[in-house]
């Protein structure tokens, strides 16, 4: 194997696996997607390495486990519709990309949307739709069946909540650093979610 492809069988192996990421689809999906591809050049150093990589504008992108977590906590069907709301640099949104029949990915930022766009693009997914927009403009009578939030909320506002499907599933992680809560909630009713806490951890906030 290139010293890629060890590199990225250990952060499978050792990494994403140990931290109870067990779904095939899922692990096949980080074993299919180079992430060296999606890092900035100063970091590709990093880029399978357990921590959050520097992309510039404020933004980092999520350590492998808990993209593992992410993806696996999201339960997503190869004709499911998604929702990525914080573009990064297109890595998690290939990865939705490869198991979702479409993904809508928002960002506020038109530098940070340029960047993903392009790397997605250079990937070969073409079932990605790329939008500058903030979180209040998200319409609450969309249906999604998955909706992934890659940074932190201080709160889930409503038009989000609204925006799932029944039976839809969001991740997204809430409070206030050092310590924050990965929460997975789930539309089952009209006028009715549940909540369920996964993991702590700490991530940047979320620009408006």
């Amino acid at each position: 194997m290139t010293n890629a492809e060890t590199a990225r069988f250990n952060m499978i192996e050792q990494q994403i696996r140990p931290w109870e990421v067990l779904d095939n689809r899922v692990l096949s999906t980080f074993g299919q997607i180079d992430r060296e591809d999606f890092v900035r050049d100063a970091y590709k150093g990093l880029a399978y390495a357990d921590c959050q990589i520097p992309l510039g504008n404020g933004v980092n992108m999520l350590p492998p486990i808990i993209e593992g977590r992410l993806l696996q906590a999201l339960l997503i069907e190869a004709d499911d519709e998604v929702l990525e709301v914080g573009s990064g640099r297109g890595y998690l949104t290939a990865c939705l990309a490869h198991l979702a029949q479409r993904v809508r990915s928002i960002d506020s930022n038109a530098e940070i949307i340029d960047f993903a766009r392009t790397n997605v693009a250079s990937y070969g997914s073409d079932n990605v739709e790329f939008e500058q927009c903030g979180l209040a403009q998200i319409d609450a009578t969309e249906d999604y069946d998955a909706i992934a939030v890659t940074r932190s909320l201080a709160t889930v506002p409503e038009n989000l909540k609204q925006a799932l499907k029944t039976g839809g599933r969001m991740f997204v992680v809430t409070g206030r650093s050092p310590v924050m809560q990965a929460l997975l909630i789930t539309r089952i009713g009209a006028s009715e979610w549940t909540t369920q806490s996964l993991f702590e951890t700490d991530l940047p906030r979320l620009q408006p």
